[in-house]
């Protein structure tokens, strides 16, 4: 199938659209996080079809770090610890990081330059 073509059993006339949308959940309820996470990173596109929505989502992508600020790694938490950090919110792992920056002050050995 092309990417431009709409697939067999796509509604193409305005009833079948009238029906669909009568039939569909009313707003008598709050949306569920996956509903309001859908919203927030919704790209909206009135025209152009699937070229514009590419598009749209192309602009959105995040460019290369002009100077790489972190190094990827893994390690491996017991997980109670783990549950901990993240219930703590976005930005645990930053906070890990600022917590070991400190740990490291206080044990380092004397002129150990190995980190920041």
């Amino acid at each position: 199938m092309k990417s431009d073509t709409l697939p067999a059993a796509f509604p193409l006339n305005p009833e079948v659209w009238e029906k669909l949308i009568a039939e569909a959940p009313g707003e008598d309820r709050p949306p569920t996080a996956a509903e309001e996470s859908a919203r927030r990173n919704a790209v909206v596109v009135h025209e152009g079809g699937i070229a514009a929505v590419r598009a749209a989502l192309a602009a959105r992508r995040r460019g290369p770090q002009k100077a790489p600020t972190k190094v990827p790694t893994t390690i491996r938490f017991d997980p109670d610890v783990l549950e901990a950090l993240k219930t703590t919110g976005r930005g645990w792992q930053t906070r890990v990081n600022d917590a070991m920056r400190e740990w490291l002050k206080e044990h380092s050995p004397p002129g150990a330059d190995s980190h920041r």
